[in-house]
């Protein structure tokens, strides 16, 4: 019970790495939010959460700045603290560099790098007070400039930036600032994986321990260190969670 009375918001947590992350907070003894925009996913996800302690649930469009700002006061007001916030709600669409359009970077940056920002804005006063865990998301499609993934890779470099601006600038009030990067098994991959085995598998073949990570068990433990103390000193880092994929100096 690494978390044990813990309360944290985890956005895009109905499924994929968010509702790992969610449900490995759960049964750390974590009260956890779940914030998404699939109402049906979420309420399963919700339902797991309320196995092991007490969550919540909101159906919103984080692009939005108002529901951020509705989602943090909500749940000060339910359970009177916020410990730990998680940025993960991300969408973005694929294409060659000179294909992405406009429309193409609003959809990554109005999905993710902001819903991020205005969640770290809107959460601050709280996050003082407890001197809690920010946890956000990078990317090897950033930090390796995969093909095909420009809108989502600048997205992604771009919190990575503002996560280690931020790090300094709250590290004196005692809060924690850092980033996972992963690869995990979601659906969307596990989808790829059955129309594509073989680019599955050669995929499979450049990570060094020769496996996708488990949403719960490798990113959402990951998480879980991250937000207890356990992390108390550590802050403004990009913690690799790929088998190995990249490894940074």
């Amino acid at each position: 019970m690494r978390l044990k009375g813990k309360v944290g918001i985890v956005t895009g947590s109905a499924s994929g790495i968010g509702r790992g992350i969610a449900l490995a907070m759960a049964k750390e003894g974590a009260h956890i939010a779940v914030v998404d925009v699939n109402e049906e996913k979420g309420q399963e996800t919700l339902k797991e959460i309320n196995q092991h302690t007490e969550g919540m649930l909101f159906i919103k469009d984080i692009s939005k700045q108002e529901n951020v700002a509705e989602v943090v006061q909500a749940v000060v007001e339910k359970f009177g603290k916020l410990d730990i916030l998680v940025n993960n709600a991300h969408v973005s669409r694929q294409a060659n560099f000179t294909e992405t359009t406009q429309e193409m970077f609003d959809l990554s940056f109005n999905t993710g790098f902001y819903p991020t920002v205005h969640f770290m804005q809107a959460a601050y006063p709280e996050l003082k007070k407890t001197k809690g865990k920010v946890i956000n998301f990078a990317s090897g499609a950033g930090l390796n400039g995969q093909t095909t993934q420009t809108s989502y890779a600048a997205a992604k470099e771009a919190i990575r930036a503002i996560s280690r601006v931020v790090a300094n600038e709250w590290g004196p009030e005692g809060i924690n600032v850092n980033l996972i990067s992963p690869i995990a098994l979601t659906p969307g991959v596990e989808q790829w994986r059955n129309s594509a085995p073989e680019l599955y598998d050669t995929m499979i073949e450049g990570i060094p321990l020769r496996r996708l990570g488990d949403p719960e068990a490798d990113i959402g433990r990951t998480a879980v260190f991250l937000a207890s103390d356990d992390a108390n000193y550590i802050t403004g880092q990009t913690i690799m969670v790929d088998g190995g994929s990249i490894k940074l100096r």
